[in-house]
């Protein structure tokens, strides 16, 4: 595929989706994956199965791993993209994938709820929803309030308020993990000087990262236990009065 999008989709969200991948390789932007890929392998590292799915505007971005059978990769028509797909139509039958990944999707999507519904529909019963976003408690979020490209755009959703929304979709929230501690600024000789910075923020693991990494599992649904019918009480039980039979109209009959 080609940067140039072929399918009928909504005008605006591929506007955004497109601006979106020109930031990502824009030096900020590399900036954040290249620190986003070393958390991602790390955590991907630890699981297995058949299928991983990668949704996010950063579809170049190619997240393998040895436990895993097949990467597969959905959304906008761009490069990169491997199944075509709206945000909220995930051509996949539920329960389909082990792991479903969404880099920055949530970030710059038409409708945030929408779409974590779609990802999570799609992941098997114990399987895990790994979720980058910008964090907003982060120099990079103070950023994006003032800036004037594409990241103006970006919804920036805190973490707490992503793990009560996992709670509802019946995942459980095993980790939280911050990176990028770096602030955004595009001049490379800046960022060298600044670099320590990751491993200080890192080792600490301070909230302040410039992007944050929640791994959830989906619970697995068990037998749901059959609710007691309610008795209505009866009432107490009164003795019925039994006539006193005579020895001797006993024997005389």
């Amino acid at each position: 595929m080609t940067d140039n999008p072929f399918a009928q989709a909504d005008a605006d969200w591929l506007q955004l989706i497109g601006a979106a991948r020109q930031w990502f390789n824009g030096p900020l932007g590399r900036l954040l994956l290249e620190q986003e890929r070393r958390l991602l392998d790390e955590e991907l590292a630890r699981f297995f199965g058949g299928y991983l799915v990668h949704y996010g505007p950063c579809a170049e971005t190619s997240l393998e791993t040895q436990q895993i059978q097949r990467s597969v990769r959905l959304g906008a028509p761009f490069a990169g993209t491997e199944i075509v797909c709206e945000e909220q139509s995930w051509p996949l039958v539920e329960h389909a994938a082990d792991v479903v990944v969404l880099q920055h999707g949530l970030d710059f999507c038409q409708s945030p709820h929408g779409l974590l519904r779609e990802a999570a529909r799609s992941v098997r019963p114990g399987g895990h929803l790994l979720i980058v976003g910008i964090n907003p408690m982060s120099a990079w979020g103070v950023r994006h309030l003032f800036a004037h490209d594409v990241l103006h755009e970006a919804r920036c959703i805190a973490p707490k308020r992503l793990g009560d929304w996992l709670n509802l979709l019946g995942f459980a929230l095993e980790k939280r993990r911050f990176g990028c501690y770096r602030p955004p600024l595009a001049s490379a000789a800046w960022q060298a000087r600044l670099a320590p910075l990751e491993r200080w923020g890192g080792a600490w693991q301070s909230p302040g990262g410039g992007f944050y990494v929640l791994v959830a599992r989906k619970l697995v649904v068990g037998l749901r236990p059959l609710r007691q019918s309610r008795r209505e009480p009866m009432g107490k039980l009164v003795p019925m009065p039994v006539a006193k039979i005579s020895r001797r109209d006993r024997d005389g009959a």
